[in-house]
């Protein structure tokens, strides 16, 4: 199968590269390098280097690769990034997104899959509860509402035009090669401030002080799995929660970090973030279903650590 994956240069794009690869697919990369690296890709896979926003160059390049499926993974991924910026967050999701839809409709692609948040899109979530694919949707940032608009749209152009699409709503992604110089990530930023013998940043739930925010923190190779799954039709659904459904607060993670790195740097407690979820856990039952089990935070932070790479 051929396969284009946008944002393939970055974090969770080049992990689906490599899996991908291994899977005996042909692979080429779209990537506008802004955050990604092509040292992160293996020297012979293709990369073009466009930015999703250049409509004219999009169809171009998805004229002439002529994949068979289209795994998109590029974005502008900060929550924090959306709220200062929206119109920034709307051009690069939201219209970038549609000019590679139509793209792949002139084409006839096959096979979309989807990187959606379901760390942004179901809202905030009680003590107790995890959401399922069938949970109210009730986004509260820029990114997340972009996201969801996409899910729809993409709903609406398979619909119409005859394509499978699989939309995969990840939590919170970390593991080898995320940057810890983002402004997401805060496993990377974790690992990377414990090495440099700085304080970790522990961002309120509610108030200064507290435990801070509860998130799923799931692997990137899990992730990987996922899209791999979709792309190969193993996913009967078209929308799949990819988490694991352990919430783990702020806190708790920085000891976790700490634990991992064999020091402890030492705490700091910070105000709640602007469009931060207090809490949210999805219910992994149908991802564990069509994937099996997911690795544990424990063995993810010794992955991750062994990586020898703190940032992307």
């Amino acid at each position: 199968m051929r396969i284009v994956v946008t944002g393939g240069a970055g974090f969770i794009g080049s992990h689906v590269v490599d899996l991908c690869l291994a899977a005996g697919h042909e692979v080429a990369v779209v990537d506008d390098l802004s955050t990604g690296k092509r040292e992160n890709l293996p020297r012979d896979v293709r990369l073009e280097v466009v930015d999703l926003r250049d409509r004219e160059r999009i169809f171009r390049t998805v004229a002439e690769l002529r994949p068979n499926a289209i795994c998109h993974q590029a974005a502008q991924a900060s929550v924090v990034v959306s709220v200062r910026e929206p119109l920034r967050d709307a051009d690069v999701n939201v219209i970038g997104t549609i000019n590679l839809l139509h793209a792949c409709q002139a084409i006839g692609v096959d096979r979309f899959v989807f990187a959606s948040s379901g760390g942004t899109i179901y809202g905030e979530l009680a003590d107790g509860v995890r959401a399922s694919e069938d949970s109210r949707l009730d986004p509260k940032s820029p990114y997340g509402f972009g996201k969801l608009y996409v899910e729809q749209l993409l709903g609406v152009h398979a619909d119409a035009h005859g394509f499978d699409a699989v939309v995969l709503r990840y939590a919170n992604v970390y593991g080898p090669r995320q940057d810890a110089n983002g402004e997401c990530g805060v496993v990377a930023t974790f690992v990377d401030r414990t090495r440099r013998g700085q304080a970790l940043i522990v961002n309120a739930r509610r108030a200064s002080g507290d435990d801070g925010c509860v998130r799923d923190y799931v692997y990137v190779g899990d992730v990987a799995r996922a899209n791999l799954a979709a792309l190969e039709r193993k996913i009967a659904t078209r929308v799949l929660n990819v988490g694991t459904g352990i919430g783990t607060s702020t806190r708790e993670l920085a000891v976790r970090v700490f634990e991992a790195c064999g020091r402890e740097t030492g705490l700091e407690f910070a105000a709640p973030r602007a469009g931060d979820f207090e809490r949210n856990v999805l219910d992994p039952t149908a991802c564990e279903r069509a994937l099996g089990g997911f690795v544990d935070l424990k063995s993810g932070l010794d992955l991750t650590l062994k990586s020898g790479q703190s940032s992307a």
